[in-house]
C-alpha cells in the first residue's frame, strides 16, 4: 500500500523518487481518468481510478498496477501527454496516486497548468532522452534526484538537463504556485487593503 498522501505545500526546489514509465503519444485526459468519475464531491479518491479502464484492459500488467512501481513519484511519459479535455482531476488523480513530478516530450498546455497549479512540475527532454529512459526504466528500477533550481535529474548512472518553462519555475521557488500559502502569509496586507476599501467602511457606517 502507498503512503498516506499529504499535499505538497510552499516552495518546492527538490524533487527525489523513483520513476514510473507510461509509453504512447497521446494521452488523454479521459484515459488518465474517465468521465463517470468527475462526479466526485471531492478528489480525495481519485488516486484509486487513476487509468481505470487501461488499467482493467491490461489485466494487472498496467505500469500503474506493477508491484515494483508502488513507490513510483516521477512519472516519464511521450509527447502531449495530457490533451483531450480540459478537467482539472486529471492532475489531482496522478497527484493522489502519488506523483510529484513529471517528465515528458511534450505537454497540453491546459493540462500542464493545472499540474502547476497543485504542485506538480512538469518537465520536457528530448524524444530521444525520454525513451532512453523510459527504455532503462522498463528494464530496472531508476531514482531520480531533481533540482529544478538549476534544471537538472540526477541518478546513479546518468544526468539530464531538464526544461521547465521560466514562470513556472520562478512560481514553485518562490512558493507562488501555492495560493492558499500565498494568501496566509499575506493576511496583514489583505486586511489592510480590505480596511481602506471606502464602499465597505460606507455600507458598515451603516449596518
Amino acid at each position: 500500500m502507498k503512503s498516506e498522501f499529504t499535499s505538497p505545500i510552499g516552495k518546492i526546489s527538490q524533487i527525489n523518487g523513483e520513476c514510473i514509465s507510461l509509453i504512447g503519444n497521446d494521452i488523454d485526459t479521459d484515459r488518465i481518468i474517465p468521465a463517470r468519475f468527475l462526479k466526485c464531491i471531492n478528489f480525495e479518491s481519485l488516486g484509486e481510478s487513476v487509468f481505470e479502464d487501461d488499467r482493467k484492459t491490461l489485466k494487472g500488467r498496467h505500469p500503474f498496477d506493477l508491484e515494483e512501481n508502488k513507490n513510483a513519484s516521477i512519472l516519464i511519459v511521450n509527447s502531449n501527454f495530457g490533451c483531450g479535455s480540459s478537467r482539472e482531476h486529471a492532475p489531482q488523480a496522478l497527484m493522489r496516486w502519488g506523483i510529484k513530478a513529471i517528465i515528458g516530450e511534450s505537454f497540453a498546455d491546459i493540462f500542464y497548468s493545472n499540474c502547476i497549479a497543485i504542485g506538480i512540475p512538469c518537465f520536457t527532454l528530448p524524444k530521444e532522452s525520454v525513451q532512453h529512459i523510459q527504455k532503462y526504466n522498463n528494464n530496472k528500477r531508476l531514482f531520480l534526484n531533481i533540482d529544478l533550481k538549476n534544471s537538472l535529474a540526477k541518478s546513479k548512472d546518468a544526468n539530464f538537463h531538464l526544461e521547465i518553462k521560466d514562470s513556472s519555475k520562478k512560481m514553485f521557488l518562490s512558493g507562488e504556485w501555492d495560493a492558499t500559502s500565498t494568501l496566509l502569509e499575506n493576511e496583514n496586507l489583505i486586511e489592510k487593503k480590505y480596511n481602506n476599501l471606502p464602499y465597505l467602511k460606507f455600507n458598515t457606517h451603516f449596518l
